[in-house]
Formats: structure tokens, sequence, C-alpha cells
């Protein structure tokens, strides 16, 4: 987990947090308390590999079926709770309330 820092803490202390992240530690620098940054160590291996659309289609053909009967009654539990889900489109033109 990181630790919270100010950000001026890393700003006077900023060898030693640097000396820390490389040692693996990682930090969230906050200001106002606020968190707006991450402090983590490098990874010089995070590209990412591409797909071909056929190892998607086998990985895909590696999931179990979908339950969708399963799947409706959960919608509706949900439902029951929280209100059903009504998309509102934001560009519909409304009429004004008189």
């Amino acid at each position: 987990m990181a630790e919270t820092i100010g950000q001026r803490e890393l700003r006077n202390d900023n060898a030693e947090i640097m000396r820390r992240v490389e040692r693996g530690e990682s930090f969230t620098v906050t200001r106002n308390g606020k968190p707006i940054a991450d402090v983590v160590p490098h990874q010089a291996d995070r590209r990412r590999t591409r797909l071909t659309i056929r190892q998607l289609q086998a990985a895909f053909r590696q999931l179990p079926p979908v339950d969708t009967e399963l799947w409706r009654k959960e919608r509706e539990a949900d439902d029951e709770v929280f209100g059903a889900d009504v998309p509102v489109d934001p560009w519909e033109r409304r009429a004004p309330a008189s």
C-alpha cells in the first residue's frame, strides 16, 4: 500500500523518498489533503502485448457461458434495491415546463 505524503514533504525530502522508491516503496502525493500524484518504482517492461482477433476469440471461447436467466433475476433484484435503470439522452429536446 502506498504511503501518503504531502507535496511539501516530497519537495523537502526528495532524495530520501527517491531512495525508498528505488527500494520498491510507493507514495501518494497530496496537495491540501487531496491526492494529486503517485510516485511508484519504474517498470521498464510495461509494454502491452496486443492480441490478434484470433487470440481474443480463443480467449473468449474459454469463458463459461452466460446464464441469462440468472443475469435477468440479478438485474431485477438490483432494480428493487436501486431502482430501474432509465437511460437519459442528454441531447434530447424537452418541452419547457409550463
